[in-house]
């Protein structure tokens, strides 16, 4: 039962402060709160948990420019943040997790500033079908947090020199750019900036859960917490993921997501694993690889392996979707 919310708000521009900033959040929500989480990066390309950072991002050419590559834990796909983005998290023990009302406080806001905004698929949120904000989910053992963007005055053509969005992905939404497929508020109506969503959404927030948030502010302690989060967060291990070299490579694209699957195979054994993906299911694809790691390569072993993978029908369609991408590729 929610019996209180808190609001945080940060006011610095760098993404892996911020990133620690929702852990720590995270670590310390109470059994019976929400909390609602503002922040801003500027000139910062986040990539979902399970993704390919040089896949997904101009590397190269965004540290030339003095931005920032990031990775979160999340799922879902790479996103472009600037100054002209604004970004939520709501944050809650499990029996207090409601995605439909978090959604509800964003979409509140966005009506109260006088636009229509509506849920499209289960991580976008549109205006007249198109795209200003898009949501990833992290679950863990007993606190969930919820996040996304909001893009009000984000330097679109900026983006497009960054993001490296896969043709194919594009043609699945039935657009052709990254361009055509978002929109910024201010497009909609200029009077909108950073400021007035802000003020909206802690209205809405309130509006939503009958609570007046209690303000957050961490102590010495939690300082040099934070800190330490903030050095995982921008360490090269954590950005590039990867550093194996693999013999094998399939890749494909489902409802689901798209994936990109990378074995090391050595005398008939699976040496290491990757697997890549900008799906918002995180949990199965970590059990995925580690079940992968030491298995036969063979088509009957891998079947029987990755039969008790999956934990939900969601999850067993990605793991079905999968073994047969490798048996098609690799075997066949």
């Amino acid at each position: 039962m929610i019996k209180k919310t808190g609001y945080f708000e940060s006011d610095v521009l760098n993404p892996y402060v911020n990133l620690a900033l929702e852990e720590w959040l995270y670590n310390r929500v109470g059994d019976d709160e929400v909390i609602m989480y503002l922040w801003r990066n500027e000139r910062t390309v986040v990539v979902g948990r399970n993704q390919n950072i040089w896949n997904e991002c101009n590397v190269v050419r965004l540290n030339e420019d003095n931005g920032y590559p990031a990775r979160r834990h999340s799922g879902g796909g790479a996103v472009y943040h600037d100054a002209g983005n604004l970004n939520f998290t709501f944050i809650a023990a499990k029996e207090n997790y409601s995605v439909e009302r978090q959604l509800n406080v964003i979409i509140g806001a966005v009506r109260r500033l006088g636009l229509n905004a509506e849920k499209t698929g289960r991580n976008d949120i549109c205006i007249d079908g198109r795209k200003f904000s898009g949501n990833a989910f992290y679950e863990g053992v007993k606190r969930c947090y919820h996040h996304g963007t909001i893009l009000i005055r984000t330097d679109v053509a900026v983006m497009n020199r960054y993001l490296n969005v896969a043709p194919d992905k594009l043609k699945s939404k039935g657009v052709s750019s990254v361009r055509s497929r978002v929109v910024n508020l201010a497009e909609l109506d200029e009077s909108i900036n950073v400021e007035r969503m802000k003020e909206a959404l802690k209205e809405s927030f309130v509006e939503e859960y009958g609570v007046e948030p209690q303000l957050i502010c961490p102590d010495e302690n939690e300082l040099g917490q934070i800190e330490e989060m903030k050095q995982k967060y921008s360490s090269e291990s954590w950005l590039y993921n990867t550093s194996a070299t693999f013999s094998c490579r399939v890749a494909g694209r489902y409802p689901w997501g798209g994936a990109e699957v990378l074995l090391d195979v050595r005398k008939g054994v699976i040496e290491e694993c990757e697997i890549f993906t900008d799906s918002l299911e995180v949990a199965v694809f970590d059990r995925l690889k580690e079940s992968l790691r030491g298995c036969v390569f063979m088509p009957d072993t891998l079947t029987e392996v990755l039969s008790g993978v999956a934990h939900t029908e969601t999850e067993r369609t990605v793991t079905d979707d999968l073994m047969r991408l490798i048996k098609e590729r690799l075997f066949d």
